[in-house]
């Protein structure tokens, strides 16, 4: 049916049986050319990261392993072989992250996203085995402890790569955090656990060389690979609620719905707000009640505005917006709306 004859039936009263064909044709407006330019931006902020990431990681695991040559450190050796994980990682961040930007297609219309997460899952699992490798190679240790070969420079050499590993942690996570990007924020994660096995590997040291108990080389290793499980298993839990569409945070809900409260003047109310997160988008959808003498174009206004509201709240978000007329049963979280004065 064209488009007049469409109109035609909803001004004889046939409402209720076309909108939900109108909705999908207007709910998701594609962004607005600036709204576009930042997101590039972001992707190319993210893509650049990521291929520093490679050079970056070889260049902390081999000063890391020149600090376990000139001691024989154990500690020092559980702390490279970690490093050797995060090389591994950041080859695997990268080309994920180039796949995860690719456009839709028609075998992905909907994108390419979560392929981030299938990354930040293979970054959690090799920070469980980085963490396993160090327990193997601290418990053979533990029956046969030695001391030290030139303490001091082994120490400086692991203490300027720990800062180095420190720095570039906290760039990838504030900006994976600030681009949601799950992959550099897991990569920065992962990195950040090894600044962790750093310190206490210092510390260990420190102790061995102060109370002449080299017993505490393999002990402080352990204690560390112990803390890494731990960061490896909720880089997992993370990733894999992303993979499960899990829904965005209270807080981020709470914008969602206070955009819609606010922007959603005309309409009657509001219902089954879902959200879901796949790496860089959020995907929001909701039903938009309206009165039935509302006419299309009308609606098609609310639509745009609210489209506007959430996306200034919450940057990134693919919105559906199922619009229906007064008298369907609401259902699901709804949201009411504040009225015009």
């Amino acid at each position: 049916m064209s488009l007049i004859g469409r109109l035609r039936d909803f001004r004889a009263g046939g409402f209720a049986f076309e909108w939900a064909g109108f909705c999908n044709s207007f709910a998701s407006a594609p962004m607005s050319a600036q709204g576009m330019k930042m997101d590039e931006k972001g992707n190319l902020t993210v893509r650049r990261l990521a291929l520093w990431g490679i050079p970056m990681s070889l260049g902390v695991m081999g000063l890391k392993m020149v600090a376990w040559w000139v001691t024989g450190s154990v500690a020092l050796l559980s702390d490279g072989l970690e490093s050797t994980v995060n090389v591994v990682a950041a080859f695997i961040a990268f080309f994920v992250i180039r796949y995860a930007q690719k456009p839709a297609d028609h075998d992905h219309p909907f994108g390419h996203h979560k392929a981030e997460y299938l990354s930040a899952v293979t970054e959690g699992v090799l920070i469980v085995v980085a963490a396993l490798l160090i327990v193997n190679e601290a418990i053979g240790h533990l029956s046969d402890p030695r001391m030290l070969d030139a303490p001091a420079l082994g120490l400086a050499i692991n203490f300027v790569a720990g800062v180095i590993n420190a720095v570039w942690a906290q760039l990838l996570i504030r900006t994976g955090r600030k681009y949601r990007s799950a992959a550099l924020t897991a990569d920065g994660q992962h990195i950040m656990s090894d600044v962790v096995t750093s310190v206490g590997v210092l510390i260990g040291l420190l102790l061995a060389l102060a109370t002449g108990y080299a017993i505490f080389d393999p002990l402080l290793a352990i204690l560390v690979a112990v803390n890494i499980l731990y960061q490896g298993w909720k880089v997992i839990s993370h990733s894999i609620g992303g993979l499960m569409d899990q829904a965005v945070t209270l807080e981020e809900e709470a914008a969602i719905k206070q955009a819609i409260a606010t922007h959603a003047a005309g309409s009657i109310g509001v219902h089954d707000l879902k959200t879901r997160r796949a790496g860089t988008v959020t995907f929001v959808d909701f039903h938009l009640v309206v009165p039935a003498a509302l006419s299309v174009r009308q609606a098609h206004d609310i639509c745009d505005r609210l489209e506007d509201a959430i996306r200034a709240a919450h940057p990134g978000s693919s919105i559906a917006i199922h619009v229906e007329p007064e008298g369907e049963k609401a259902h699901g979280i709804r949201v009411k709306v504040i009225k015009e004065a």
